[in-house]
């Protein structure tokens, strides 16, 4: 009898024990598909990912459907742009959630916006001039150097939250951050014929590319950011193209290519998809290959 109840608790013992070693991998959700990859080289296999937004779809509007609530509701750790660019849909997932370990405030939530300098910070908040992000423009992926900052404080959230692989995740960025500098070299090196370039965009999600690249936007479809493009501003906008020079026309893979195609039909300036995350656009898929794409398809304006 003593010997059936030890066998049993040895049994109990050993099942309890599964669970735990499980719960030492992270489980991550992202909204955007470029934090998943980040959280990935990072973390390795002791994260699990899931992103909310995959890479042809538009971070401004996903519905808040119950499979991403189940997913927030069994997180660890969420990580979002932040800066208001979810405002349409993440407040009502992490509700609907109610998972108190990952609401903004606590340790289990990261805006990867907090970690850098925002640019284009509205001098006045005004609905009438179109989609206006009050605290700057969140679209930072754009800029490898904004990646390798929000990675920095990534490894810092992962080992807060597990302790235990705090190694292992060190050894992964370490790795990560001798790659990824190398990388930002080489991009930069190959894209010094961009610097000064005139460009049109569809939609005000560039800044961050733009500056790091020394490129000039002198225009954009939307005459508001979130207002498609109309007829007559793509008129108006031909003007610009012809008197500035502009040698490509950029939009992302969400975006209707009605718009820019219909420039580039009237000036023969190529209208080109860059990828703005990880799988947008076909060879983009990792932070890597987004930027290896990003700047071949810039490239092809100065040819």
């Amino acid at each position: 009898m003593v010997f059936r109840i030890l066998i049993i608790l040895i049994g109990l013992t050993s099942f309890l024990a599964l669970p735990q070693l499980a719960l030492a991998d992270l489980t991550v959700f992202t909204c955007e598909a470029e934090w998943a990859a980040l959280a990935a080289e990072i973390g390795g296999e002791h994260v699990n990912t899931e992103a909310a937004v995959g890479g042809m779809q538009d971070m401004h509007f996903i519905q808040a459907r119950p499979s991403l609530i189940a997913k927030v509701r069994s997180a660890d750790l969420v990580i979002c742009a932040g800066a208001e660019l979810e405002v349409g849909w993440l407040p009502l997932l992490l509700r609907q959630a109610n998972n108190p370990d990952v609401q903004p405030g606590g340790r289990g939530f990261m805006a990867a916006t907090d970690y850098v300098d925002l640019l284009e910070k509205p001098e006045i908040i005004d609905r009438a001039l179109g989609d206006i992000h009050p605290f700057g423009n969140p679209h930072i992926q754009t800029d490898p150097r904004n990646i390798a900052k929000v990675g920095d404080a990534m490894l810092q959230r992962f080992i807060e939250l597990d302790p235990g692989q705090a190694d292992y995740y060190t050894q992964r960025h370490a790795g990560f951050s001798t790659r990824w500098q190398a990388a930002i070299e080489r991009w930069t090196q190959a894209a010094a014929p961009l610097r000064g370039m005139a460009v049109v965009t569809h939609h005000k999600s560039w800044a961050y590319m733009i500056n790091w690249l020394g490129l000039r936007e002198v225009g954009t479809l939307e005459s508001k950011p979130g207002v498609p493009p109309s007829t007559s501003h793509l008129a108006n906008l031909l003007q610009t193209l012809e008197r500035e020079n502009v040698r490509i026309i950029a939009r992302s893979s969400y975006q209707n290519s009605r718009g820019s195609h219909w420039l580039s039909e009237r000036t023969d300036i190529v209208a080109e998809v860059i990828p703005h995350t990880v799988g947008s656009v076909e060879g983009a898929d990792d932070l890597f290959g987004m930027f290896d794409v990003m700047i071949q398809r810039l490239l092809e304006g100065v040819d």
